[in-house]
């Protein structure tokens, strides 16, 4: 496909004409943009969504002013990282002198150029007059932006210029985006009530283990985990394809036999993206004497790469410099989830609403996905969230998996404390974020049950979420009794992240991670791998890879979207004090020694949910159905969430007979559509 045919593909949804048309006069500055700044249409693709959702979201369509908008946002962007990074090389070069005591003066003399002195006013100054003698208060609250207001000053959100959002007078609500199996039909709502829930639910993973206290990662422990994966891999591989040991060796030892090496892919330097010129291979110490070779890839028709990726790659190493690889093998997956023609016959008759229903006109599972934030930039009101519990209502959900952060740390109100405290709080000036929680998030929830109260609900928790103790990677599950759920509590399931549950007879993977966008900022592809759609691609990995977290170590925050900046509104003593640099995002804090629980261990699931800030999407890879509902809020607009609608899986008389488990093969039973909130 050419560029001019890639490109519109890619920008055609965006324009507001006939047939969404690109015009050829905005066609003609994407391709001015590719050109300045050397990027494929998929990365100018995801560079326009960020703006687009920096500036506003849906409401912002492409047209030539626009485009020509966003190529001056890219080329302002470029041109300030120049800057940091000039003044950065600045800084590094200026060194402070060490002090020294003037002639005939001593060492305190000399601590006068270290410690800065107040200095004192004259009697009877304005400074004096202005004193009013109360009790100094703490200056941190000035620039720091993670502090508390003083005073009767309130923080405001900074909105840089963008219109505000409204969000009951949206428009295109409840148009779908992308979807999959069409020709399912929505179930009709329920000629009788049901009795029970539908939905069985059994987790498939060890939530005990993932109450491990943080902040005590030994690196020796974090080390043998890292060296572990690799030979586990290398077993696995060694397994599948029935090699002997003499097929393995060491990629750092010189020798011109052709050997198999198994490790992990590294960058050789700590800064910057991965490239081609820059891969290394990390082998483990029994294997590879836990030394890191420098990979030649020329001879490779085709790769994708990224950090933390365990790979097989057959070559030789013959001058001792390189590792010249030749082939890179398969890693085998896990099995397909299967269940015998009885568990199947079991799970069946779940989906009736009553005992005396009838068998033959049985009404499809359905199961809404949404992730968070759940509220714009601009309030706590969450209106996206009671919209989505009405439309989950409305449809007779049988399950709703919410997806976090609830909370978000990153919002701009809950980082500057500017919201009210609820009226019903007795002690507003002691209240927590758990109290936020139960006043934002339980009452909604309680409302929910009540309205349904046959539907699970399934709270997966974030990294992001202000009120959870637990802030690392692999993450411990939402204390129940402390969010204040009431009646709804038996309806609600809080899980780990990530977390493996089995819904009846089908298995779903959950993680509130953005991996999808990981892997694109991370990944290096070439030849026909580059060619594959890039949702395609990273499933496959997040699949490969058997981790909810392939990428090692993860995006460093500094690469991520900025959260919108505060601006506090106090005035400034002296220009010195400017106190903590910009807000920075959370990004990915993980805890190396407990990566397992990090990982798919027994069977790959049928339905993977790997939540973005990138499009919405539903992609069918390695026979599992992978599902980004998109965020349900943008920072100012409103998202998409996901709706899951599941038949019942039919036997045939010789599948019956023989009695074997088989696939559920969920993909041709299942419709998905990514609606607009």
């Amino acid at each position: 496909m050419d560029d001019t045919a890639e490109l519109t593909e890619r920008f055609e949804r965006y324009c507001d004409t006939k047939d969404n048309d690109v015009p050829s006069d905005v066609l003609n500055e994407l391709q001015s943009i590719q050109r300045i700044f050397s990027i494929s249409a998929e990365e100018l693709d995801f560079k326009w969504q960020a703006y687009n959702m920096k500036m506003g979201g849906e409401e912002n369509k492409l047209d030539l002013k626009t485009a020509r908008d966003f190529k001056k946002n890219l080329q302002d962007t470029l041109e300030r990282e120049t800057r940091g990074k000039v003044q950065q090389r600045t800084d590094a070069k200026r060194v402070a002198p060490t002090p020294r005591a003037a002639k005939g003066a001593d060492m305190y003399d000399m601590l006068d150029g270290m410690i800065a002195t107040p200095r004192a006013g004259a009697l009877g100054s304005a400074a004096k007059r202005r004193s009013n003698f109360d009790t100094p208060a703490s200056k941190a609250h000035k620039n720091h932006e993670m502090s508390s207001p003083a005073g009767g000053v309130t923080p405001r959100a900074d909105t840089n210029g963008a219109p505000a959002f409204d969000f009951s007078s949206r428009t295109s609500a409840g148009d779908i985006t992308e979807q999959l199996n069409g020709h399912i039909a929505l179930p009709d709502p329920p000629e009788e009530y049901p009795t029970e829930a539908r939905i069985k639910l059994k987790a498939n993973t060890d939530m005990s283990k993932f109450s491990y206290k943080t902040m005590a990662m030994k690196l020796s422990e974090a080390s043998e985990v890292l060296d572990d994966r690799i030979d586990e891999f290398r077993q696995l591989l060694q397994e599948h394809l029935e090699l002997e040991d003499s097929a393995f060796g060491n990629p750092y030892y010189q020798s011109p036999s052709e050997i198999i090496a198994v490790g992990r892919i590294c960058s050789d330097t700590s800064e910057g993206k991965l490239n081609a010129a820059s891969v290394v291979l990390e082998g483990s110490r029994r294997w590879g004497s836990g030394r890191r070779v420098p990979l030649a890839l020329e001879k490779l028709q085709t790769y994708n790469f990224f950090p933390g990726q365990i790979v097989a790659l057959k070559g030789t190493n013959a001058s001792g410099d390189n590792f010249v690889v030749s082939e890179i093998l398969t890693l085998p997956l896990l099995t397909q989830p299967a269940s015998t023609p009885e568990e199947l016959d079991t799970s069946n008759a779940r989906y009736l609403d009553t005992p005396e229903s009838d068998p033959s006109s049985v009404r499809p599972l359905t199961v809404f996905m949404a992730a968070g934030p759940y509220t714009t930039d601009q309030n706590l009101d969450f209106a996206p969230l009671h919209q989505l519990l009405d439309n989950a209502a409305e449809a007779y959900a049988d399950a709703i998996v919410l997806v976090g952060p609830f909370l978000d740390a990153e919002h701009p109100l809950i980082r500057s404390g500017d919201f009210d405290i609820p009226s019903h709080l007795a002690s507003p000036d002691q209240a927590t974020m758990t109290d936020l929680f139960r006043h934002f998030l339980s009452s909604a929830l309680q409302s929910f049950a009540q309205r349904l109260p046959t539907c699970n609900i399934i709270l997966v928790p974030s990294l992001r979420d202000a009120h959870h103790h637990h802030a690392a990677f692999p993450q411990d599950r939402f204390v129940k009794k402390e969010l204040g759920l009431g009646a709804a509590a038996k309806q609600v399931q809080c899980v780990t992240n990530p977390m493996t549950l089995v819904m009846n007879e089908f298995v779903v993977g959950m993680s509130s991670l953005d991996v999808l966008d990981m892997l694109r900022r991370e990944e290096i592809a070439s030849g026909k791998a580059k060619t594959v759609n890039l949702y395609e691609r990273a499933a496959r990995n997040v699949i490969e890879q058997r981790s909810f977290l392939p990428v090692f170590p993860p995006t460093a925050r500094e690469k991520l979207l900025k959260p919108e900046q505060i601006e506090l509104a106090v005035l400034k003593e002296d220009e010195e004090d400017q106190g903590p640099g910009p807000f920075l995002p959370l990004g990915t804090m993980l805890d190396t020694s407990y990566l397992k629980l990090g990982e798919m261990l027994s069977v790959r699931p049928d339905v993977l949910v790997t939540p973005s800030v990138l499009q919405g999407c539903v992609k069918v890879v390695e026979s599992v159905l992978v599902i980004n509902p998109g965020t349900l809020c943008k920072r100012r607009a409103a998202g998409t969430y996901a709706r899951l609608v599941v038949q019942p899986a039919t036997i045939s008389d010789d599948e019956r007979e023989k009695g074997v488990p088989m696939a559920h093969k969920l993909w041709e039973r299942a419709r998905v559509d990514i609606v607009k909130i």
